[in-house]
């Protein structure tokens, strides 16, 4: 008999966690299954042993969150890593559960208004704290790339180049690097802050007031601030990659293909889901291909030309 069947399985979960560190899995990824684990404990005694664990006891999971009314998206990202661990679990010859995946519904993503972004991207005064210098910097840059938080706090001095008007990701969620430009202003915006900012090659260019590294909770709570200190109630920093996409594809007239390597996904099936804008891109210009509008639009008679004496 496994004796790991005996441990609990919050146990196992832990030694799950252990496996895909070992493996190099992101940092928020991790924290991520931490997170699962707190979640779905309210709602499966996550003590039992695994061998009396089956998918019976998932399902009455997942009849208790739907009773409370947790979001339909959330269960399936709950479903989703369970999964996962499950699977980890099949080849580790610890049990043997299969649970279906639930299908996420597709939403329309929130976004920063345009009057929004007015009020985050207004300058600095002068005689601000490094610290909201910083801020106002990378709001503009996450406006520029639509990156991730986690991208923005792992960029080093050395990742930018002025001069090709770009910037190197090193630290992206598939681990893939990516090159990035940046646009005459945020070349602009850049030059400024990194001769304040200063440091050497290796330096983390958005920093903390100390020159350091910034975690993910005090980069998470500086934008926070910064954004209410702008009379903005959002806070998201995701919101801004959502934004991104959506003035991407709708307001400046970019394209899915373009968007899907800017945003650094596999697929763009991948950029469509996380957009879910696309719809809005169609709305675009309508009058100018809808069959109706054509049929209203007004039809010029040829005029006759008067010959040339």
């Amino acid at each position: 008999m496994n004796n790991r069947k005996e441990k609990t399985f919050s146990e196992v979960w832990g030694e799950f966690i252990t496996s895909q560190t070992a493996k190099g899995v992101a940092d928020i990824t991790i924290r991520n299954y931490h997170q699962v684990l707190h979640n779905i404990s309210k709602y499966l005694d996550i003590e039992m042993t695994l061998d009396n664990l089956s998918k019976s006891k998932f399902d009455e999971m997942i009849v208790e969150m739907r009773k409370v009314g947790i979001a339909h998206n959330s269960i399936a990202t709950y479903v989703r890593v369970v999964r996962t661990f499950l699977h980890w679990c099949k080849a580790e010859n610890i049990i043997f559960i299969e649970l279906p995946n639930i299908i996420e519904r597709e939403t329309v993503k929130e976004t920063y208004t345009d009057e929004e972004l007015e009020l985050l991207l207004r300058r600095p005064e002068a005689d601000c704290s490094f610290c909201e210098y910083r801020n106002w910097v990378i709001v503009n840059f996450l406006l520029n790339s639509g990156c991730r938080a986690a991208t923005v706090r792992n960029i080093q001095n050395r990742d930018v180049s002025l001069a090709d008007s770009q910037v190197i990701f090193r630290h992206t969620k598939n681990g893939k690097i990516q090159v990035i430009p940046l646009c005459s202003r945020m070349v602009n915006v850049l030059r400024g802050y990194m001769a304040v900012r200063g440091g050497v090659a290796e330096d983390y260019l958005f920093c903390d007031q100390y020159g350091g590294m910034l975690s993910h909770n005090a980069l998470r709570l500086a934008i926070g601030r910064y954004n209410k200190s702008r009379g903005v109630a959002k806070t998201g920093i995701h919101l801004f990659r959502h934004t991104f996409a959506r003035k991407y594809l709708v307001d400046c007239g970019g394209n899915a293909f373009t968007l899907q390597k800017l945003l650094g996904h596999s697929t763009l099936t991948m950029t469509k889901r996380y957009c879910a804008i696309f719809d809005a891109d169609i709305a675009k210009n309508y009058d100018n291909v809808s069959p109706l509008a054509q049929l209203y639009h007004p039809k010029e008679k040829i005029k006759k030309q008067s010959r040339a004496s």
